[in-house]
């Protein structure tokens, strides 16, 4: 099968994972993993998916997001030029790693993401997963943060096979201090406490969240890149994660 082939197929099961009314949630975000197409293809495939399953939480969802783009959400995180803040966070086997532990090894990627449970942090996991060893090669050292409960964080390190640390921010203490914590709305409370614990995954009852965000980091501590959207189905494009690493060092 040639390229033109195999990229013909990818969408073909694109499209079924998007539009099949027989597929469950859990076999389209299958289906998205599987795909060979950039990353934001792939979530909205799972995108696609939850309209046609739920198109009342989709609605709901498009509220939400209309609603922190309009207050400027997330705009003022640290930007490219700033110093990183610094943290110290524990890992998923409970061991402190800061971020000046990372950045004697080489240029950093600090990731945040909603949680375990969250399917678009997932296949956004399994992105990075997929190109750690040319990370590695280039010298990066990547850390996930989520403002879950450590039994969480290594779930998801475990299902997604990666070498890199999921680090724990409970109470999303380092997303406040850089401007990243929501708090989701009482009407996605209400739809997401349907199927999702968010009290017990992360301690708290709080039902706030980060804003999914991405920071590559110079070995001088200063932001070269970031990608920060506070439409949590869109995150940075594992090509442009790549090449933003490449300029870091």
């Amino acid at each position: 099968m040639g390229f033109d082939d195999k990229l013909h197929a990818s969408y073909e099961r694109a499209e079924m994972a998007a539009d099949d009314q027989t597929m469950t949630l859990e076999q389209s975000v299958q289906a998205a993993v599987e795909l060979d197409a950039p990353l934001n293809e792939r979530l909205e495939v799972v995108a696609r998916a939850v309209r046609r399953l739920n198109g009342d939480f989709a609605d709901a969802v498009d509220r939400l997001v209309s609603r922190l783009q309009e207050q400027g959400a997330g705009a003022m995180a640290p930007a490219p030029g700033d110093l990183m803040p610094a943290f110290l966070l524990p890992d998923d086997s409970g061991k402190l790693i800061g971020l000046a532990d990372l950045l004697k090894q080489g240029p950093a990627v600090i990731i945040f993401q909603r949680g375990h449970w969250c399917p678009y942090c997932r296949l956004n996991a399994i992105g990075i997963v997929e190109v750690q060893e040319e990370i590695a090669a280039l010298g990066g050292q990547v850390a996930v943060i989520m403002p879950e409960r450590r039994k969480f964080a290594k779930a998801m390190k475990a299902t997604v096979g990666a070498q890199f640390p999921f680090l724990t921010d409970m109470d999303n203490g380092y997303a406040l201090s850089l401007n990243l914590a929501i708090w989701v709305g009482a009407e996605m409370e209400r739809l997401m406490g349907v199927g999702y614990d968010l009290p017990s995954y992360q301690g708290n009852s709080s039902w706030f969240l980060p804003i999914p965000a991405t920071f590559i980091v110079g070995t001088d501590g200063r932001i070269t890149e970031r990608f920060v959207d506070p439409d949590y189905r869109r995150r940075m494009d594992i090509d442009d994660l790549i090449m933003a690493l490449r300029r870091a060092r």
